[in-house]
C-alpha cells in the first residue's frame, strides 16, 4: 500500500541558521510570494529542542536553574543544530505540578530570574536565529492562583464563573481522570460556596471554564502578552481538556473545535509565522477535527498515535506497528506537520496499545511495577528502556529522523541521561541536566539542588555528561549532532511525499522521499540480526544509491530489483539519483 502525503508545490524551505551556517542552507528559489510562504512553514524543516528552565542550568548558586544559565547554554543547543527551543511552563506557581499549576500567567517564577532575564534570553536567542516556544497552560490553573481564590470564597465574585461548578456532586465524579491511581475524582468541594469544582487533573488544578467571554478575553491578554516579547508560538497543553463541554454525559466529551480555528487565527494576526503544538493524544480518526478541516486548527500536533506504536516496534524488533500507525495518520493537510519525540516530559503513555500489546511493552522496557504509572506508561528515559544499547539507541533516532514530521529532542537524551526512580510519578525523568563531572553535574554549587542529580550507577553525571561527549568524536552526542544536520540538510522529510517501501522482509523500515525532483531512500533494520532482503519500486528502478549516512547497509541495484543486507539494528540513507 503507497501512502502519500499531500505537500503545498513549489514551496522553498530554508535551514535557518544563524551566519556561519551558510553551507547547510538551501539555495533561494520561486518569487517572492513563495519566499513568504517559506517563513510561514518554517516547522516543516525545524528541530526542536525542549528542556526547563528550573533544571537546565543555574547560574547564582540557589540550587535552581534561571534564565541567566539557559542564555549561557545557548551556544550548546545551536551546536546541536536545534532551531527552536520549547520551554516547559516558567510562570509563578507553587510547583506542585511542576509548573504546570500557575499562579500568574503575565510574569516569570522569581527563582527562575525576572522578566529583564526573559527578555535577554530572548534576544539571544533572536541573534542566533532560535526561535522560542512556549508552553501554553490554560485549560486550569493554580487552586493558588488569585482568580480562583476569589471564585471558591464566594458565589458573587466576577471570578466564580470562569471556572467549572456544580452545586450536587456530580453522577461522572470518576470519568476522565488523567492520573488513575494517583488522581481521586474529577470534581471537589468548596466549603466556602458549597459547591464542586471541575478538574481534569489534581485537585490542586481547577478547570478554567474556556467558553466563557471573559476567559475567553484574558487567554488572549496572556498571548499577546508573550508575543509581544517574541515568543514565535506555543505548545498547547491538554488541548482536549481545553476544548471540551465538562457537563457531557458518558466517557466521550464533546468538544468545540472552532475554538482551535479561533486560537489560531488570533495567534497569526499577532505573528504571521507563529506556529501554535498541540499535546491531543487522540485516535487517527480524530485529527482532522484538531488540525481543522480545511487546515485552520492547530499548525502542528504531536503524533502520540505513531510515538506509541514506534515503542511497540522497538520491543518486539519488528516495525510493522509503527508503519501501520503510520499509515494511519498520514491524512492530514497540506500546511499541517505532525511533531514526533521519543522521550518527552512525561511517561511513555501506552494507552492506545492493546493490553497484550502494553505489556510487550512493559517487558521490555519497564519490567518493574514501580517503572510504570498511571495503568499505561513508563517513567524512565530512553536509554534504559533500551537498556542503554547504543547500536539500538542509534536505531531509535535514525527512526526519528527519517520519520515525515518535525522532531523534537528531550533535553539530556543526547547523551543518554538516566532516570531516577526514587523521585515519584513523572519527576523521574525530570533531572538536572548533566554539564561535567563538577559538582552537581555542572547544573549548580548549591549544597542542595531544587531535584537530585544522578550520581551513582551507570547513569551518573560522572560518566554522563556534555564535557565528556564533547571530547569523544564517537559519543552519542556528536553523533546526535550529525544526524541532526542531516536531517537538515534534507528538507524532503519534513516537506516531500512519502510512501512506504515494500520488501520481503517483516524486519526491514524503508521509507522513500520525493520532493523538488529529489528522492531520498531511508532502510532501517529493527532486528539485532543481519538480514537480507530485495525490494522492487518505480522510484528505485534505473536509479542508483548515493550513500548519505550507511551503518552496515549494503546495495546491489538492479534494473527492476534490489537486493539489500543489513546489519543488526543497522540503517542507512541514501540519495537516489537516476
Amino acid at each position: 500500500m503507497i501512502v502519500i502525503i499531500l505537500v503545498v508545490t513549489g514551496l522553498i524551505f530554508w535551514l535557518i541558521r544563524k551566519p556561519g551556517h551558510d553551507k547547510n542552507k538551501l539555495q533561494q528559489t520561486g518569487s517572492t510570494r513563495q519566499a513568504d510562504a517559506v517563513g510561514l512553514l518554517w516547522y516543516k524543516n525545524s528541530v526542536i529542542y525542549t528542556l526547563d528552565v528550573e533544571v537546565f542550568k543555574d547560574s547564582d548558586n540557589n540550587g535552581v536553574g534561571d534564565f541567566d544559565g539557559l542564555t549561557s547554554r545557548l551556544g550548546y543547543i545551536d551546536s546541536l543544530g536545534a532551531d527552536a527551543v520549547w520551554l516547559a511552563p516558567f510562570q509563578p506557581t507553587p510547583n506542585r505540578d511542576d509548573g504546570y499549576d500557575v499562579s500568574d500567567y503575565y510574569t516569570v517564577d522569581e527563582r527562575l530570574g525576572t522578566l529583564t532575564d526573559f527578555r535577554e534570553f530572548m534576544a539571544a536567542a533572536k541573534e542566533r536565529n532560535m526561535r522560542v516556544i512556549m508552553d501554553l497552560v490554560i485549560n486550569h490553573t493554580s487552586d493558588q492562583h488569585p482568580w480562583f481564590k476569589a471564585a471558591s470564597k464566594d458565589l458573587r465574585s466576577p471570578y466564580h464563573d470562569w471556572y467549572i461548578w456544580s452545586a450536587t456532586k456530580p453522577d461522572n465524579i470518576h470519568t476522565g481522570m488523567v492520573f488513575p491511581g494517583v488522581q481521586k475524582s474529577t470534581w471537589t468541594y468548596a466549603p466556602a460556596v458549597k459547591q464542586y469544582y471541575y478538574h481534569r487533573f489534581y485537585e490542586f488544578q481547577p478547570d478554567l471554564n474556556t467558553q466563557h467571554p471573559g476567559v475567553e478575553q484574558e487567554i488572549k491578554k496572556i498571548i499577546k502578552h508573550w508575543m509581544d516579547m517574541g515568543i514565535a508560538g506555543f505548545r498547547l497543553d491538554g488541548v482536549p481538556f481545553y476544548i471540551e463541554i465538562p457537563k457531557t454525559k458518558g466517557d466521550k466529551f464533546e468538544h468545540r473545535f472552532e475554538m482551535l480555528t479561533n486560537l489560531r487565527h488570533y495567534v497569526q494576526s499577532l505573528r504571521k509565522d507563529a506556529v501554535i503544538l498541540g499535546e491531543a493524544n487522540v485516535l487517527p480518526e480524530e485529527q482532522e477535527d484538531y488540525f481543522g478541516k480545511k487546515g485552520d486548527g492547530m499548525h502542528m500536533m504531536f503524533n502520540f498515535f505513531v510515538n506509541q506504536h514506534l515503542f511497540l516496534s522497538l520491543a518486539n524488533e519488528n516495525p510493522t506497528p509503527m508503519i501501520r500507525a503510520m499509515k494511519e495518520t498520514a491524512d492530514i493537510p497540506a500546511v499541517a506537520q505532525w511533531g514526533q519525540f521519543l522521550r518527552n516530559h512525561d511517561e511513555v503513555d501506552l494507552g492506545r496499545l492493546s493490553e497484550k500489546e502494553r505489556q510487550t511493552v512493559y517487558d521490555s522496557m519497564g519490567p518493574q511495577q514501580s517503572m510504570q504509572l498511571y495503568d499505561r506508561g513508563v517513567r524512565r528515559r530512553l536509554a534504559p528502556m533500551l537498556n542503554d544499547n547504543r547500536k539500538k539507541l542509534e536505531l531509535a533516532y535514525a527512526v526519528l529522523f527519517s520519520l515525515p514530521s518535525t522532531p523534537v529532542l528531550r533535553y539530556g537524551d543526547e547523551i543518554a541521561m538516566g532516570d531516577d526512580q526514587e523521585l515519584k510519578e513523572r519527576e523521574s525523568v525530570r533531572t538536572p541536566m548533566q554539564w561535567s563531572a563538577e559538582r552537581n553535574s555542572g547544573f549548580s554549587m548549591a549544597a542542595r539542588p531544587v531535584r537530585p542529580v544522578i550520581d551513582s550507577g551507570e547513569y551518573s553525571f560522572h560518566k554522563r555528561n556534555v564535557a565528556l561527549q564533547n571530547g569523544d568524536s564517537s559519543s552519542l552526542l556528536n553523533w546526535t549532532r550529525y544526524m541532526v544536520q542531516l536531517r537538515r540538510q534534507h528538507p524532503e522529510i519534513g516537506a516531500g511525499s512519502w510512501k512506504i517501501l515494500e520488501t520481503d522482509n517483516p524486519y526491514i523500515f524503508g521509507i522513500v522521499y520525493s520532493w523538488q525532483g529529489k528522492s531520498l531512500l531511508s532502510v532501517i533494520n529493527f532486528s539485532r540480526a543481519a538480514q537480507a532482503f530485495r525490494a522492487g519500486d518505480s522510484v528505485l528502478k534505473d536509479a542508483v544509491a548515493k550513500p548519505v549516512i550507511n551503518r552496515g547497509a549494503l546495495i546491489e541495484t538492479g534494473k527492476t530489483e534490489w537486493k539489500l543486507h543489513i546489519d543488526g539494528y543497522g540503517y542507512g540513507w541514501f540519495e537516489l539519483v537516476k
